[in-house]
């Protein structure tokens, strides 16, 4: 098979890079995922996603041992299915600050160089103060359809405690309150296989594989010319792009003998490029919960009855259509801080373990899910085997970072600050286990350690810069390889003070650009 272009992942960055690719007949463009389709009801209906975690449309990776988080392993879900993560994630659309691009300090990835990029996907449904947002792109952003009262009570509590609020939540600065704005169209998720890639899969230049796992990326005198998988090969004559996130591209990078050449070798590699940053910079956000149980009978807890359905169903209304994650809120652990460091986001229900622990679904509770969004742990992803199926190993180095720990207890009592609050005072009631309270820092200290899990965020182990000694130009080719990109977020420097959705598709929408020259 011969393509000008292969693609490997058909994710938040892939499904726009084929899509933008393919708009150009003269070229034909294959793109390869390793997961299926989106098959299951679960996919569309927003409040659903938890349901998907766990299944075959999932990774299901999992950290090392965390030596600072009691020597628990991590559960990291990842998409592995049409639409990648966002066809499981909250559907939050989170760009970040401006001060997010600009200290990146690459040529051509400042605020200003890649909201156009932002802007371009975007179709915003609802209000868009001060032209924030794009309005003719095929992502559908849209406001929040039904929110919980228990939200609008949160947004309240944040007005109480002299927080801003925000007219728009993506404008150049995120300090401040606001309902989270969604990936959603008429209250159906709305992913980027939705958006990007189903309407232009009758293009005859455009073929999409599915259910390939991808072993590695042929490489000839210096040249990526192509793909492998399960001894066959997808040739590409013009480039290769893996856009298979930040586990993902990293581990097919060093399978295909492109990394630290003494690694490499303690699997039996060969190196074919020694670049030794191949897997380095892992950044990723720390999610700790406050769990309060509600007194009332209004949150999401009673959500799955047959006349929530059949609201759904009909008017795309009710609790079918949360997102989970309802509001947020951004704010600094130090007023010296140039933007944000900590992120609040309010969920009408015990949110516990991921939304696995099916009897706290039940139970009546809110949730203030405490984030840190700049972490000064630094973790890397390496390879547990030569063999493609085993996944690599990923050491997120959670609060091994000096300030980390503290700037979470921080974080915890502002959230505590808002459950006091007069706004939610007929809502939050006791708290709610595993939550301890917060007598005393060493016990939030405790919980952080004992119960604090990813948001789904990992960045960076391809990272971009200027130096050689980073692994992806300003261009995302990886150095020293020719005809061989990646597009995707772990050619992140450093983690976004958002969510990482929305850059994904930035960073897809500009690698287009990229490559058509």
């Amino acid at each position: 098979m011969h393509y000008d272009y292969v693609i490997v992942g058909a994710g938040s960055a892939g499904c726009v890079l084929a899509a933008r690719l393919s708009e150009d007949p003269g070229v034909t463009v294959a793109l390869i995922e390793a997961g299926g389709q989106d098959a299951k009801k679960e996919f569309r209906i927003p409040a659903g996603f938890p349901s998907l975690f766990k299944t075959e449309a999932d990774w299901d990776f999992s950290t090392t041992e965390q030596e600072a988080l009691a020597g628990r392993e991590l559960y990291w879900p990842r998409g592995r299915v049409l639409g990648g993560s966002s066809s499981l994630n909250a559907m939050m659309w989170v760009r970040g600050t401006k001060e997010d691009y600009d200290d990146w300090e690459v040529p051509g990835w400042s605020y200003d160089e890649v909201l156009p990029y932002f802007q371009r996907a975007e179709r915003r449904v609802g209000s868009n103060a001060g032209g924030v947002y794009g309005s003719e792109g095929p992502l559908n952003i849209e406001e929040q359809r039904d929110p919980n009262v228990t939200t609008r009570a949160f947004l309240k509590a944040c007005d109480e405690l002299g927080y801003r609020r925000l007219d728009e939540l993506n404008g150049p600065s995120n300090e401040g309150y606001a309902l989270t704005p969604v990936t959603q169209k008429k209250g159906r998720r709305w992913s980027t296989y939705d958006a990007f890639l189903k309407p232009v899969l009758g293009r005859p230049n455009l073929t999409v594989i599915t259910d390939v796992l991808v072993s590695r990326v042929l490489i000839e005198d210096g040249r990526a010319v192509g793909v492998v998988h399960g001894g066959q090969e997808v040739r590409a004559a013009r480039e290769v792009v893996l856009c298979a996130g930040a586990v993902g591209s990293p581990h097919l990078l060093m399978l295909s003998g492109i990394g630290d050449p003494e690694h490499l070798a303690e699997h039996g590699i060969d190196v074919v490029r020694p670049l030794p940053a191949v897997g380095r910079n892992l950044q990723d956000h720390l999610s700790i919960g406050v769990f309060r149980r509600c007194p009332r009978k209004v949150t999401l807890a009673g959500a799955e009855t047959v006349g929530n359905l059949l609201k759904y169903l009909s008017l795309r209304k009710g609790p079918f259509t949360s997102n989970v994650g309802e509001a947020v809120a951004f704010l600094r652990s130090d007023e010296a801080l140039p933007a944000p460091d900590l992120e609040l986001i309010f969920a009408p229900v015990p949110f516990i373990r991921h939304g696995l622990e099916k009897e706290a679904a039940k139970e009546e509770g809110i949730t203030i899910g405490v984030i840190l969004l700049q972490p000064d742990s630094v973790g890397s992803l390496t390879l547990a085997s030569a063999d493609p199926a085993d996944p690599p190993r990923i050491d997120a180095a959670y609060l091994t970072g000096e300030s980390d720990l503290k700037r979470l207890v921080f974080g915890i009592r502002e959230a505590e600050k808002l459950m006091n609050a007069r706004a939610l005072e007929e809502y939050a009631g006791e708290n709610y286990p595993p939550y301890p309270g917060s007598e005393s820092d060493e016990l939030l200290e405790k919980h952080v350690r004992e119960n604090s899990e990813t948001l789904y965020h990992p960045v960076g182990t391809c990272h971009m810069g200027v130096e050689e000694t980073s692994v992806v130009d300003p261009e995302l080719r990886v150095r020293g390889v020719r005809g061989l990109r990646v597009a995707d977020v772990s050619i992140m420097p450093r983690v976004n003070r958002g969510h990482t959705h929305a850059p994904a598709v930035m960073i897809g929408e500009k690698a287009a650009d990229l490559i058509r020259g």
